[in-house]
């Protein structure tokens, strides 16, 4: 007899499933916990991109430019002259005060309180310097009228600009930088207006009263072996300076009027000075020898009164236009003036007033003043 197995009955078990959440009661799944988030932190009133950065902590970078902005204008007479380099800063040094709207304008965008605090450093130090110059500081009177002006040796209408010089009223009129061709030019077209007048080399002088003992005056143009050997009547053609006495009611007054040398823009040299610098130290020496009580210094000494190079001449004279005039009183290029390399300075008498005249066809402006004893 054969026994018949009857299969054991097996109880399907049930599927282990992780629990990760509680069950959805509509479709019986599982769904992960979704963790809470936390609170949103808080911003902070003015604070900019980051967290934790507040006015007085951003914008290092404005309060450093800030503040080698005012070193740049307090120390700009230790700046090296290496390539030029001060010379190029103190020509164009009022111009430095341009850079404080414009670092204060980048620290109202940052919101930057401590950029704007250090703004105050250059805008104090270009005040020092320059807040003197913004007002008109001219007064009634004066004995003489001084015009001087580089007329420029490529000038293409001389017989024009000599007609303006005539009309300017001056009683003493010196100019720079006259051509060969040109001399005759102004010397007909001037003198009418003026019975007086001396022309050396490069530069001249005319007056409505009388001038005596005029000389050239020595700017070591001509220097080293080359410069030993040249005749005198070479040197003479050449000559950048000059020195003359003009009879006024009031007495003398010594009169120079001076051409330095050219400021060049190099890749080598950089800002390159070299002959201007040699002109204004021989130019220094003499004034530093004159023994008048009154002199008058007209010309385009290629440098403004800022300029170190200078010293020798502007600590011995002042000038009319920081004295009594109203600006700055740029005075080249003529079609956007950056800069005031023509200058009337003056020793033993009184400036009353200092003006720019029309431009002409040279490429400065003449410049103005008037002295009162």
């Amino acid at each position: 007899m054969t026994a018949t197995r009857t299969p054991a009955r097996t109880t399907p078990r049930p599927h282990r499933r992780l629990l990760l959440g509680p069950r959805r009661p509509e479709d019986g799944r599982f769904r992960r916990p979704r963790t809470p988030a936390g609170p949103e932190p808080e911003s902070q009133p003015g604070a900019g991109p980051g967290p934790g950065r507040g006015p007085w902590r951003r914008g290092p970078l404005l309060v450093a430019a800030a503040l080698t902005l005012a070193l740049l204008l307090l120390a700009h007479a230790w700046i090296p002259d290496a390539g030029g380099l001060g010379s190029l800063v103190e020509t164009f040094l009022p111009w430095c005060g341009g850079f404080v709207p414009v670092l204060l304008a980048a620290a109202a965008w940052r919101r930057s309180a401590s950029a704007a605090l250090a703004l105050l450093l250059p805008l104090a130090a270009w005040l020092h310097l320059f807040g003197g110059l913004l007002g008109d500081r001219s007064q009634a009177g004066g004995d003489l009228t001084l015009v001087s002006h580089n007329v420029a040796a490529a000038n293409p209408d001389p017989a024009a600009t000599a007609r303006t010089m005539a009309a300017s009223g001056a009683d003493i009129l010196a100019l720079e930088e006259l051509s060969e061709q040109a001399a005759g030019v102004y010397e007909k077209g001037l003198a009418a207006a003026y019975p007086y007048h001396a022309v050396l080399g490069t530069v001249g002088v005319w007056s409505k009263l009388p001038l005596s003992r005029t000389e050239p005056v020595d700017l070591q143009q001509d220097v080293g072996r080359l410069g030993a050997r040249k005749p005198a009547a070479a040197k003479l053609a050449e000559a950048r300076a000059l020195r003359t006495t003009v009879a006024t009611r009031q007495g003398p007054l010594t009169v120079y009027v001076a051409h330095l040398g050219s400021v060049r823009v190099t890749p080598a040299a950089g800002f390159w000075t070299e002959s201007r610098d040699r002109n204004a130290r021989a130019l220094g020496a003499a004034l530093a020898a004159e023994r008048s009580e009154r002199v008058v210094l007209l010309g385009d000494l290629n440098g403004t009164v800022d300029d170190g190079a200078l010293d020798g001449i502007t600590t011995r004279l002042t000038s009319a236009q920081d004295a009594a005039g109203a600006g700055f009183g740029f005075s080249w290029p003529r079609s956007f003036p950056v800069a005031r390399i023509d200058h009337i300075l003056v020793r033993g008498v009184e400036p009353t007033r200092a003006w720019l005249l029309p431009a002409t066809a040279s490429d400065h402006l003449p410049v103005a003043a008037e002295i009162a004893w």
